[in-house]
């Protein structure tokens, strides 16, 4: 199968697209990720890739696409791709087709996390870790059993990350929402847009994908 995995920044799209990976052998197919990992090997792509980003400039459709077909060129036979970051726009998820179709692939599903926004707001702002091991915690959820020292590794130091704030958190918000509402029309018109509730529990959120891939 083929999909797009949807979901703004902290809906757990990362740990539900490895969930996929490990259980299905799909392969995560990250714009960010490929760039890097297509400039740092040296590929023709990546060579017109580093000179534009060393321009300062963005990185092209076109570059993007070429990026996306070399990934899906060395997938294994019947192994699937799930994307993320991308498409964006009405004219990337046009291209997207167009790429799929030259190998011989269909985009299958489109799963989208559906989150409260003020409930994720105060997921995401409530974290914090274990300056030592890194040992993650939350505000309300999961506090040290010991105020104050990590039940991992005894320390007594903690960090936040400084862009988990609230007024962070909304801009990545409204910018998901702006990204993906020019696309979200076009495959719900295909009938293959799954909402989920990205709310719930990890495992909860993974059953309901599978149900939606199965479906």
């Amino acid at each position: 199968m083929n999909i797009i995995l949807l979901g703004p920044p902290g809906a757990g799209k990362g740990t539900q697209a490895q969930r996929l990976v490990e259980r299905h052998g799909m392969k995560q197919l990250s714009t960010g990720d490929m760039l890097r990992a297509a400039v740092k090997a040296g590929t023709p792509v990546g060579l017109q890739a580093k000179a534009v980003m060393d321009a300062g400039e963005l990185v092209s459709d076109e570059i993007v696409s070429a990026l996306i077909g070399d990934e899906l060129d060395a997938l294994g036979e019947g192994q699937g791709a799930i994307f993320d970051g991308y498409p964006r726009t009405a004219a990337q998820a046009e291209s997207l087709d167009a790429i799929l179709k030259g190998r011989g692939r269909t985009l299958d599903r489109v799963i989208e996390l559906d989150v409260d926004e003020d409930a994720l707001v105060a997921r995401i702002t409530g974290r914090f870790t274990c300056a030592s091991c890194g040992k993650g915690y939350h505000d309300t959820f999961e506090q040290p059993k010991v105020a104050g020292t990590c039940d991992k590794c005894g320390g007594h130091e903690f960090k936040r990350r400084p862009d988990d704030n609230e007024a962070t958190v909304r801009t990545r918000m409204a910018e998901y929402r702006a990204k993906t509402a020019p696309i979200l029309p076009i495959y719900d018109a295909r009938g293959i847009v799954s909402r989920v509730d990205g709310m719930g529990e990890m495992d909860d959120v993974t059953a309901a994908i599978e149900a939606a891939l199965a479906g």
